[in-house]
């Protein structure tokens, strides 16, 4: 493995242009595409129609910025989709399906509070596959496998995508297969059933729950949360990957909860060896000098580093900082900071950051202290408004981290 990949940020003008991220950034065999709002970049407003129109417009954006890359629509992995009204995803699906040849990929949906533009009903952001690598990889004809098991719900999507040594899972509801509805009981319940499902797309393609890098929990009731953390910690025996906890609207087929999942892939996609890679080491890591969870800080796997959301919480005290949104994102992204240099890494490593905000109305004054933590091309980036956040923050933000040194196989 090489010890100085380089990230590649690209932008083109043929998609929204923002001064706070980059349309895409490519490192190793993935490109992390930031949520595409229905804007025309021509005139830099969101589009008149609806929410159908407005996906379309989303659509074009992402498929604008796969081709600026000499990709293809049929290189999505993975895509997750925001919306103002989760009724809206039938419209959605009637055109969604149109921009895929082959599989399609896995899929996130969730209903938030707010978006960055008022008038948007619909962003979505896109995780690509990059064959070819990045510089000095050399390029590769690897091949993106999607797979699906009759043990876990079917859908408008692929159960999972694999691609070089990562699996993509779509979120999990917690649906009976055999019945294709929600199972009855509450939060635990339905918890213990999303991760039952994981399970079973992961043993349907020989691997297990603690090859998982990163979950990300959304919840209906966030109060729901230290239920769901006790059935998590049913399912996962060694170790406790990286974790965010996201408060939605709603889900489909009113959940009260959904878990997305980021699996490692050791055995890599073809024309890979298994036997050169299967021992890659699962990395997680955590750090005094970031507020203390009961869950990794940070999971590396082969080329990425997934980074667990993090609160605007002083690890010296383990409270809320004192202060508005200025100061609480500033406390989160120095928490993130932390945990990268805690291994070796810098901010100018990250990939890919998510933010959750209390009001959306806060997004400019966040940006005013986000820029100041990186020195050159910003990550890709996905911004949502929720209706509450963990310990009653204003913000909360997760990242990826690029990893150029991989992991070690196993002696």
């Amino acid at each position: 493995m090489s010890h100085d990949i380089i990230k590649v940020s690209r932008n083109t003008e043929n998609a929204p242009k923002s001064l706070v991220s980059t349309q895409t950034v490519a490192f190793s065999h993935y490109n992390n595409i930031s949520a595409q709002l229905p804007v025309d970049p021509k005139i830099g407003a969101i589009i008149v129609g609806g929410v159908k129109e407005q996906a379309i417009q989303c659509l074009n954006n992402i498929k604008a910025i796969v081709e600026s890359t000499d990709h293809v629509m049929d290189d999505v992995v993975k895509l997750n989709i925001f919306v103002k009204n989760i009724s809206d995803i039938a419209l959605i699906d009637e055109v969604y399906t149109s921009y895929f040849q082959g599989a399609l990929p896995t899929r996130t949906t969730v209903e938030v509070a707010a978006l960055p533009m008022n008038d948007a009903l619909v962003q979505i952001d896109a995780l690509i596959s990059n064959g070819e690598g990045t510089a000095p990889q050399a390029p590769c004809a690897l091949i993106k496998v999607s797979r699906n098991t009759e043990n876990a719900p079917q859908g408008l999507y692929s159960q999972t995508a694999a691609f070089s040594h990562y699996n993509n899972l779509a979120s999990q509801l917690p649906i009976d297969p055999k019945t294709s509805v929600i199972v009855a009981g509450g939060v635990e319940k339905q918890a213990e059933q999303c991760l039952n499902n994981i399970k079973a797309i992961l043993e349907g393609i020989d691997h297990v729950m603690d090859d998982v890098v990163k979950t990300t929990i959304f919840l209906k009731n966030l109060s729901d949360v230290e239920a769901v953390n006790q059935v998590c910690a049913k399912f996962f025996s060694s170790y406790v990957p990286a974790r965010t906890i996201v408060n939605v609207s709603a889900l489909p087929m009113d959940a009260l909860v959904q878990i997305d999942t980021v699996v490692s892939h050791g055995d890599g996609t073809p024309p890979q060896f298994p036997e050169d890679t299967r021992l890659l080491v699962i990395e997680a890591n955590n750090t005094e000098n970031a507020p203390k969870v009961p869950y990794s800080h940070t999971v590396a796997f082969s080329h990425y580093n997934h980074i667990s959301g993090q609160l605007p919480v002083d690890p010296k005290t383990g409270e809320i900082v004192a202060g508005g949104v200025n100061d609480q994102a500033r406390q989160c992204l120095s928490n993130i900071k932390a945990i990268i240099e805690s291994v070796d890494h810098v901010m100018d490593d990250t990939v890919k950051i998510n933010i959750q905000l209390k009001n959306i109305a806060d997004l400019d004054a966040v940006n005013d202290v986000y820029t100041t933590f990186f020195n050159s091309e910003l990550p890709a980036r996905t911004v949502v408004g929720v209706a509450e956040i963990p310990m009653g923050a204003l913000v909360q933000i997760d990242a990826v981290v690029s990893n150029c040194e991989g992991t070690p196989p196993q002696a």
